[in-house]
């Protein structure tokens, strides 16, 4: 089974830094990671540094992996190219680092990875015609149909109605488990997080604040400093932890 632990891990843009010595314990993959923290603090700089964009101090150490390649990144700005239509797209990204010697297992993965997002009924739309929204859960198929063990991304939810959001969160939890892949989604949602994240790292100005359970990184506490808003956390009819924020401080 992957695992991934970060140790000590910085980065930065010039002489701008970014990330300081982040750390981590270990990841594994059937976990949920949410990577959590107002906006500047640093979550898609952590992300980049991680898939290798950004140079820096420390390590991204990943262990268990089966393949050359582990690790697919979805970024925050999901700009596509406007010629291509949605299956070819997708299947671009599935081939991406190998000859274009497409396979029959290849064209199935990309239409179970347009099925499974709910967008099989895009494939022959041109990616210029699509919404924001539908971009990205394109970018979410070209990122999934890559087979990663480590999966990174980067607010995936931000464009989406509530429905599609609880859809695609339900969804990469449920993958997670089914091809024991570690998935780590920057989220802006915490109740989201409460509700679909096994683990929760917490990052303001640059610096780890809090790493664990989410249920236990998630706390009223939390929400007021790192926020600035008042909140409490009740369960709700299934169980889980319920965020419900009640003021801004």
């Amino acid at each position: 089974m992957v695992t991934l632990q970060l140790d000590r891990l910085s980065a930065g843009y010039g002489r701008r830094q970014i990330l300081t010595e982040v750390s981590t314990p270990r990841f594994e993959g059937g976990q949920v990671v949410a990577l959590l923290g107002p906006n500047a603090a640093g979550k898609s700089t952590l992300f980049r540094r991680i898939f290798g964009l950004l140079k820096g101090g420390g390590e991204a150490r990943i262990d268990g992996a089966t393949t050359a390649r582990p690790v697919a990144y979805m970024p925050q700005d999901t700009g596509v190219n406007a010629i291509l239509t949605v299956y070819e797209s997708v299947l671009l990204a599935r081939m991406q680092g190998r000859r274009l010697n497409v396979q029959p297992e290849d064209l199935a993965e990309v239409e179970q990875a347009l099925d499974e997002l709910g967008i099989a009924s895009l494939s022959e739309r041109d990616i210029g015609d699509l919404s924001g929204g539908q971009r990205q859960l394109l970018s979410a198929a070209q990122a999934l149909v890559q087979r990663p063990e480590i999966l990174l991304l980067d607010e995936p939810t931000s464009a989406l109605d509530l429905n599609r959001q609880i859809s695609l969160l339900s969804i990469l939890r449920r993958l997670a488990r089914e091809r024991e892949m570690l998935i780590m989604i920057a989220l802006h949602d915490l109740g989201h997080a409460l509700r679909f994240t096994d683990k929760a790292m917490v990052l303001e100005n640059g610096r780890l604040i809090a790493c664990g359970p989410t249920a236990e990184v998630v706390t009223p506490e939390l929400v007021r400093d790192v926020y600035r808003v008042t909140a409490r956390i009740e369960p709700c009819s299934q169980g889980q932890p319920q965020l419900i924020v009640e003021a801004a401080v």
